[in-house]
């Protein structure tokens, strides 16, 4: 059989990567292989294929026997369809200051969902059952939305992870209190990798009640996944994703792409790389004079503020994204795909800046 043709023409250059995000990563081989396989004939629609059922055995082989799996289009889509499963009209969620869910959907929990964030200011982006008791409060007042969910990032958005004792002693706190945890998950995977311990150590057997399953940013081509922990703790989620335009028709493949990361280690193996890339940067970082990291270094991302000016210029060289412009600070990202030689390169371009 002659190899399939296509009028489609390469646009840029394969070998050029960056430090902007995890998201300008291509998609694994072993994930566009994945979708290979499960390509050609036909399976039913919108979930009911093969590939999705196999998903829900794999799903829990991760996160428990009463686990299932909602498979989505994106992270926002995700996060959305998961605080809607957990409130009711008239709810609040709250969540730290930096959480994605604030700062970077656009508005779409509260647009979409209708409903409330309740944010707080976090020390390196992490909640506690201290800081949570800031905008716990008011269940009876009329006036005041509801604190009905905590949303935590693990790891968070300024590339630091919690233990699983903190999330325990978060999950505790706002059970006692009636509310519901739900976990944005985007880079779960790097947060496991950093801990070294098994996703379901600080997911399920935490206490979270739903999470949000993030694989584009750890080498899918696209989708996420809800995952339902706590089935007594959502409603209705399988109605809430069509209405939040979350359900996919063609389902098989996005599950294939979930399967192909989660069914041995290649969500692992691509985490604990990109998270070593990262120390390998922050190492490299330390020793320029000049050069501040601002937050610890747990995950796949390196914090740091420099001059503006070096910055700019450097930017010229490498993609990279400024986290607080003002400051001057900036975000740099690794991913699967960050080699040696792309942190090293990158290292001795900032060198060069910083000595201009």
């Amino acid at each position: 059989m002659n190899p399939p043709r296509t009028n489609a023409r390469r646009l840029h250059d394969p070998d050029l990567r960056g430090f902007a995000s995890d998201n300008y990563a291509g998609a694994h081989p072993e994930v566009l292989a994945a979708l290979a396989l499960a390509n050609g004939g036909h399976q039913v629609a919108y979930g009911g294929d093969q590939y999705t059922e196999r998903l829900q055995q794999t799903i829990r082989g991760h996160f428990g026997a009463t686990a299932e799996a909602f498979p989505v289009f994106n992270g926002t889509g995700a996060n959305v369809t998961a605080l809607q499963a957990l409130t009711d009209r008239w709810g609040a969620v709250i969540c730290a200051d930096t959480a994605h869910i604030h700062v970077d959907e656009g508005g779409a929990p509260e647009r979409m969902a209708g409903l409330k964030l309740l944010t707080v200011p976090t020390p390196h982006g992490k909640l506690t059952p201290e800081l949570i008791d800031r905008e716990a409060y008011g269940w009876d007042d009329e006036h005041r939305a509801m604190p009905q969910v905590v949303s935590i990032t693990q790891n968070t958005e300024l590339g630091t992870v919690y233990t699983p004792e903190e999330i325990r002693a978060i999950c505790d706190h706002a059970h006692e209190r009636g509310m519901k945890v739900h976990l944005d998950g985007a880079r779960i995977a790097n947060a496991a990798a950093s801990l070294d311990v098994p996703m379901r150590t600080f997911t399920n057997r935490a206490g979270v009640d739903i999470l949000s399953f993030g694989g584009t940013k750890n080498g899918m081509l696209f989708g996420e996944a809800v995952v339902v922990l706590n089935p007594d703790a959502v409603s209705h989620l399988k109605h809430l994703r069509k209405m939040s335009m979350q359900l996919a028709s063609k389902m098989r493949f996005v599950s294939v792409q979930l399967e192909a990361l989660l069914a041995k280690d290649l969500w692992l193996r691509n985490a604990r790389h990109s998270n070593e890339m990262a120390q390998r940067l922050a190492e490299g970082v330390r020793s320029v004079p000049g050069v501040e990291i601002l937050h610890p270094v747990q995950a796949n991302a390196v914090f740091a503020r420099l001059p503006h000016a070096v910055s700019e210029r450097l930017q010229q060289r490498y993609r990279f994204y400024f986290w607080d412009e003002a400051a001057g600070d900036v975000r740099w990202m690794c991913s699967f795909d960050t080699t040696q030689d792309d942190v090293d390169g990158f290292l001795a371009a900032l060198k060069e800046e910083m000595a201009r």
